[in-house]
């Protein structure tokens, strides 16, 4: 017979206000942020008509993030996060404008301007990040890690799915001010309710180390928990070598021929599928079989790049990204909630500072790497190559961490099963 908590699992997170609020701060930024992503590469590419353009526009921004996201992971774990979450999202709102204006001048000055803005914007990541993801786990029960994580990953991807398939008829009605002004309200949203959840109470290190040895104590955790370190190691390399976002305007422009409209709706189609499997999460969550879940999901993300590689067909590309995005919401799920699991408070935000360093990487690197591969070789070809490096590095890592691949948790204490 099901426990009192699977029976009622489904909407376990929900009963929370603060979870609520949560949930509106992590929606309204994904609005924002997500709408951004697509608006800034047509932009840049409306104005460049070069993949390099757009490799620099990742690397630009993960440059400022990689090389702060410790050092935020220190302050998250230092002083408030619930502070750090209000300035760096106040700076959001200030990079929207800040965009919003440039993109008023001519293109020919304005392409140095927008670079510089998000370079700012990374800055602001690099603190962000880590205290996200520390203080989401102030915010959620241990015993409803999963349900919260499924709920929260289902709003993200909610809006992932919205904020890109809108802006692109925002872009194509108003063009790029208007849609970056839409962008500023949504972070104005989410500054709004990341205040209504107010502080938490937080374990704060009683034991002053020194900066940098407090620093390296995140990297030492991760890399004496092998699920931990396997599991980032296997996403690093999927979305830095399998990720298909930064050429998707090319696609749209080049290959589909569907321009901004069509653009939007590619963006969307990956995050309509992993809404739906995380949906099904809230109820069925993933972690009995973590381990296996994640190899598994990595393995149908590979598999799904490959079709989208070489479709030169609408509506096989979109049920290419959207299947993608369904192996992509399991490992996001699982993901999440290994780090939350796994993880002492205290320690909390340096350890999300070194998972984020690999979401970085695998993000904006990824990015500049397919801005690259793409100039050197042609962009169906480094599509192509992303899905085979990702099916052979998940038999790799599968065959080199037992432990990940054993991992497993029980779904209601949320307690791991599996040993070494």
């Amino acid at each position: 017979m099901p426990s009192k908590i699977s029976s009622n699992y489904f909407a376990a997170a929900l009963r929370h206000r603060d979870i609520r609020f949560w949930i509106g701060s992590v929606g309204f930024f994904t609005l924002g942020s997500r709408a951004l992503a697509v608006v800034i590469g047509f932009q840049v590419y409306k104005l460049t008509h070069s993949a390099l353009a757009l490799g620099w526009l990742g690397l630009i921004e993960a440059v400022p993030a990689l090389s702060l996201v410790l050092i935020g992971g220190y302050v998250a774990d230092h002083f408030s996060r619930h502070k750090i979450l209000m300035t760096t999202r106040t700076c959001s709102c200030l990079c929207a404008l800040a965009l919003a204006l440039l993109s008023r001048q001519t293109y020919t000055h304005s392409l140095t301007g927008l670079y510089s803005v998000i370079f700012l914007a990374g800055i602001a990541r690099g603190f962000s990040d880590p205290a996200t993801t520390a203080f989401e786990a102030q915010v959620v029960p241990k015993t409803i890690t999963v349900n919260a994580s499924s709920w929260i990953g289902s709003i993200w991807v909610s809006c992932s799915v919205i904020g890109p398939a809108i802006i692109g008829f925002v872009f194509a009605a108003w063009g790029a001010v208007g849609s970056y002004i839409w962008i500023t309200a949504f972070f104005i949203l989410s500054w709004f309710s990341t205040l209504a959840v107010g502080p938490k109470p937080q374990t704060i290190p009683k034991e002053k180390e020194p900066f940098f040895k407090s620093v390296s104590m995140g990297w030492r955790f991760v890399w004496g928990q092998q699920p931990l370190w396997g599991a980032m190691t296997l996403d690093l390399i999927a979305v830095l070598f399998g990720g298909v976002i930064a050429l998707l305007p090319i696609y749209a422009t080049d290959i589909l021929h569907v321009g901004p409209q069509g653009l939007g709706l590619l963006n969307a189609a990956t995050s309509v599928g992993a809404l739906s499997m995380m949906l099904y999460a809230t109820k069925h969550p993933p972690i009995a079989h973590a381990g296996r879940n994640l190899l598994l999901a990595v393995a149908g993300f590979g598999v799904s790049v490959l079709i989208f590689g070489f479709s030169r067909n609408f509506l096989l590309s979109l049920a290419a990204l959207a299947l993608s995005g369904v192996f992509d919401g399991v490992s996001m799920v699982i993901r999440r909630s290994m780090v939350r699991l796994l993880s002492p408070d205290d320690m909390r935000g340096r350890i999300s500072a070194v998972s984020w360093i690999f979401i970085c990487s695998s993000n904006e690197l990824g990015a500049f790497e397919s801005g690259m591969v793409a100039a050197a070789i042609g962009a169906i070809p480094c599509v192509a190559l992303g899905g085979i490096v990702t099916l052979g590095v998940t038999v790799m890592t599968a065959w080199l961490a037992p432990q990940l691949r054993g991992l497993r948790f029980d779904p209601d204490t949320m307690e791991r099963i599996y040993r070494p």
